[in-house]
């Protein structure tokens, strides 16, 4: 089933009443966090209220994901053998540095009894994810791995690169994680935009996210959600455009062709896979 992840929202797993609420916002995959929004004497406190929260259920067709701390902390054993036992859609491993890493925790997930239809995701936020990109999209199948996680304010402070100029010291980090991804078929989740309050400055860098190839962006803030829904969405038009496309191909005329005319536009068959996830994203977010 194909998933929109336009708008990916850190929810504090220590806050249950945010944990509540979540079921009623309109974003698209929520992550449930355990390890930097929890302070280390509220983290068994934190772990039984997502626990609790996901058995529930009632979070509609929001995507699930439950962000671990590290194994190598005195709470990541217990966030995995929970989340092996409430089974969400996806498991966010922080600090991914080697492909080790995110094999590591899915093997232990499955030993621990998780079910394999649970998804990894990866936090990209040291340079050492960075320079080792390629190689960890590249263990996708026998990790399970869907998604990549950019942690722009790690890497920033990683790096002491400075968050400013449109956040052009980092620009070829991004670039780097979208391409090893496209390459092995992940979706990329971009970094948060930290001054909640400035819609303007977010919705500068949502655009940017998108033009460079992101497929969403996370949020620390339930006001940033509309925003970023309408920013990584389809326009009308480019629906339109892209139901063209697909009848156009349909056409019994078409079917063997690699090149056809479309309202006097050339439009190669690269267009037709384009014009189905446009698609599948309108159909998605309906």
């Amino acid at each position: 089933m194909f998933r929109a992840r336009r708008s990916v929202l850190y929810m504090p797993g220590a806050n249950e009443r945010a944990l509540e609420k979540a079921k009623t916002l309109e974003a698209d995959s929520l992550i449930l966090d355990l390890e930097d929004s929890v302070a280390p004497d509220a983290k068994a406190e934190a772990r039984a209220k997502v626990a609790a929260a996901v058995k529930a259920g009632g979070f509609g067709r929001r995507e699930l994901v439950i962000r671990i701390n590290g194994l190598d902390t005195p709470w990541g054993v217990e966030d995995l053998k929970m989340a092996a036992e409430v089974n969400p859609d996806a498991i966010l491993v922080p600090k991914v540095a080697r492909p080790g890493d995110i094999v590591n925790v899915s093997k232990i997930h499955v030993g621990m009894g998780g079910t394999e239809k649970t998804r990894m995701w990866a936090m990209m936020e040291t340079p050492m994810a960075i320079f080792n990109v390629r190689e960890i999209a590249s263990v996708h199948q026998v990790a399970r791995l869907s998604c990549f996680v950019l942690g722009t304010n790690d890497l920033l402070k990683e790096s002491r690169a400075l968050a400013t100029g449109g956040r052009f010291a980092i620009l070829p980090w991004l670039s780097m994680t979208l391409l090893a991804a496209r390459a092995y078929g992940l979706d990329v989740i971009d970094g948060v935009y930290n001054d909640f309050r400035d819609e303007q400055g977010f919705r500068a860098e949502c655009e940017q996210g998108r033009t460079l190839g992101m497929d969403g962006k996370t949020l620390i803030h339930p006001g940033q959600i509309a925003a970023c829904n309408e920013m990584f969405s389809p326009a009308p038009e480019e629906v339109a455009w892209a139901h063209k496309i697909i009848d156009a191909f349909t056409l019994p005329e078409n079917a063997a062709k690699g090149v056809i005319t479309v309202d006097g536009k050339m439009v190669e068959r690269l267009h037709l896979a384009m014009a189905e996830r446009v698609a599948a994203i309108a159909e998605a977010i309906s």
